[in-house]
């Protein structure tokens, strides 16, 4: 018999010495299985299994015009969906399709709040990606009821666990000194480097950056994420980084080994295998970014002025830099006491 190794598969012997075969899959039924593993007929109902949708979970949609899928039809046409830049809405396509493949069919007055834990608690250990998928479900829903579909949002009410990690981890200066004695000035990699540092901007900005956006000693961004335009002044160690390795003639200052520009994807993996060659690992652009609001408020930065150079939305968003550059300013400040 052939041995096998899929997910969410449950073998033993029972009390009688008989193989027993399950399905087993948090907030899912329990699915008994053929006991011949290499058999159609198991390999048949362990697909139909894992298709299954989470325990239940309400009947496909009697009117075919209010379910899943036409709501997110709905929603790429809708206000909420249209102004998103080009690279958000890929973002959002990406949670929501492989949910309406699953949940498509349903209708939309049938999904409850339990039903959507239970499809949040049946993906495992992926608490990042539960999360942002609970994000673009609440604004699906937010549709659905002002379009009258349902009453209320039924994503409101659903809580997750709260995640013990801060997102992509942020660069320490031992961690910058360690990239720069690795790649010196003059290398793509030191310049990758100082424009996401010394601009404080996300790698879907960085990677457009070129001489036609510079000007009077500033750097102009129209951010693709929130379509914020910022004017930021260049710092004297990235303009010279600038100045010494890009032509005037170049497209942008970041070029792949073809010269073309990086696409986004691209740039983040090429920066991560060169972080990983300097002996750093989990290290990505976007730790960099903040980085940047953690130097600007220990150098004594508003809250305002954080803002101003990240182009933060909200003033909430750029307080937590001065709240943690405070808090060490104040702790430095007792322990100085005690020496006293």
């Amino acid at each position: 018999m052939t041995k096998v190794s899929l997910p969410y598969l449950q073998v033993f012997p029972d009390r009688h010495g008989r193989r027993r075969v399950y399905f087993r899959r948090a907030g899912f039924p329990r699915v008994a299985l053929p006991s011949d593993t290499s058999s159609p007929e198991f390999l048949e109902a362990y697909q139909s299994a894992l298709t299954a949708g989470p325990k239940g979970l309400p009947t496909p949609s009697s009117h075919s015009a209010r379910t899943i899928h036409n709501l997110i039809s709905r929603y790429y046409s809708s206000p909420h969906f249209e102004p998103l830049a080009a690279g958000t809405k890929r973002s959002y396509r990406s949670h929501l399709e492989p949910f309406r493949q699953s949940y498509g069919h349903l209708s939309v007055a049938g999904l409850r709040t339990s039903h959507l834990e239970q499809i949040f608690l049946g993906m495992g250990g992926k608490l990042g990606k539960a999360t942002n998928l609970r994000k673009r479900l609440h604004k699906l829903f937010d549709v659905a009821q002002q379009l009258g579909w349902v009453d209320r949002n039924p994503v409101t009410a659903t809580k997750l666990p709260k995640s013990k990690s801060g997102g992509f981890a942020a660069w320490s200066d031992a961690d910058i000194d360690r990239f720069k004695e690795r790649w010196p000035e003059g290398s793509r990699e030191r310049l990758a480097l100082l424009l996401l540092l010394l601009t404080g901007q996300r790698r879907s900005d960085v990677v457009g950056m070129g001489w036609q956006h510079v000007s009077d000693g500033r750097i102009s961004v129209s951010q693709q994420k929130t379509s914020a335009r910022l004017k930021i002044a260049i710092h004297p160690d990235l303009c010279e980084a600038i100045d010494a390795g890009c032509p005037r003639t170049q497209l942008t200052f970041l070029l792949t080994e073809r010269g073309k520009p990086f696409s986004e994807a691209g740039f983040t993996a090429w920066f991560v295998e060169r972080a990983r060659m300097a002996g750093l690992n989990d290290r990505s652009p976007h730790g960099l970014r903040k980085s940047a609001g953690r130097r600007l408020a220990e150098a004594g930065c508003s809250t305002k002025q954080i803002a101003a150079v990240l182009g933060h939305r909200t003033l909430s968003e750029a307080e937590r830099y001065t709240r943690d550059a405070d808090q060490a300013h104040l702790a430095d400040s007792a322990i100085a006491r005690l020496k006293g």
